[in-house]
């Protein structure tokens, strides 16, 4: 990230009211201002992280990220620039009841509108042209999603230095550090459950994840890199199986077997093939890419797809 450039990162938070949408809007105590819930990176955290985060610092609500919204970009009175990335992200009734919000120095108040007075009272046009873009994708009745993550295991000590079978190789130190640094960003987007690979470069790659988590890891056989180099992968039933569930899943597994999964993605949703699709699989070890689906709708095709490369 470039030091000229001030980073941050928030959210559109929505709920459905007897059907009806309504955005959360904060009235900020200093500013004197409406806006939508965002704040700037801390050191050491990722975008995604960043979000929920501030998210939850400033309304008391913890979400998890759904769909990306877009990127507002504008000159502060440092003169420096300031770059803010958005994502949906639904609050349900239970977060609500279980926010901890009270009115205090940075937010006065916290207000949920309609779409129509959000676009009225929000006191920037950069905020209103994020809103216009979620209003987009609310207008394709793909608003609630669900997450597969796609994830190349971590730095793996290299094949040439390892005595053992390709599939005991161990990660390499910077790939432990990018294992525990996977943790927060996945948590982010609302990671719940884990299919790996049975190689322990998956396995160790997810395991800071299943603690965090408290769940256990499903390993599949069947996405594993021993399974491709003898021609017997098969992507389709574990993709497959996860899109049918319609829940948050991370499906940890190899470089050549990558593109399989991002492809079976897109088959069983019904979408269109397209270079897209490539660069969501030409993960570096420890990246991971975030394919939105439809909650109500799988079958509509792929909403989005959003490419994360590892921070350590």
């Amino acid at each position: 990230m470039s030091e000229n450039i001030v980073y941050a990162a928030g959210g559109v938070l929505w709920r459905l009211v007897e059907g009806k949408l309504r955005i959360l809007l904060i009235h900020r105590t200093q500013y004197r201002d409406v806006t939508l819930p965002k704040g700037k990176v801390d050191p050491g955290e990722t975008l995604a992280e960043t979000a929920v985060r501030e998210i939850h610092e400033e309304t008391g609500i913890r979400v998890s990220l759904g769909v990306p919204v877009g990127v507002s970009t504008y000159h502060m009175p440092s003169k420096r620039n300031k770059v803010v990335h958005y994502w949906a992200a639904e609050a349900t009734d239970a977060a609500i009841k279980a926010s901890s919000f009270v009115p205090n120095k940075e937010i006065a108040a916290l207000e949920w509108v309609s779409a129509k007075k959000a676009r009225a009272k929000l006191s920037y046009p950069v905020d209103v042209e994020i809103l216009d873009k979620f209003l987009e994708i609310r207008d394709k009745d793909v608003l609630r999603t669900f997450p597969i993550i796609a994830l190349r295991h971590a730095k793996a000590v290299p094949a040439d230095e390892w005595d053992g079978s390709d599939a005991s190789r161990p990660l390499a130190p910077r790939g432990r550090k990018q294992a525990n640094a996977l943790v927060g960003p996945l948590l982010a987007f609302g990671a719940r459950r884990i299919v790996s690979s049975p190689a322990v470069r998956c396995a160790k790659t997810v395991g800071p994840l299943s603690a965090a988590l408290g769940r256990r890891v499903d390993y599949s056989p069947l996405i594993s890199q021993d399974a491709w180099e003898e021609g017997a992968t098969d992507a389709r039933s574990v993709v497959g199986a996860r899109v049918r569930s319609r829940k948050p899943a991370v499906l940890c597994s190899h470089g050549p077997v990558l593109p399989e999964i991002i492809q079976e993605l897109a088959m069983a949703t019904g979408s269109l093939m397209g270079s897209h699709l490539g660069n969501a699989s030409g993960l570096s070890p420890g990246g991971f890419s975030v394919v939105h689906l439809s909650t109500d709708n799988p079958g509509s095709g792929i909403v989005a797809i959003e490419t994360h490369q590892p921070s350590v």
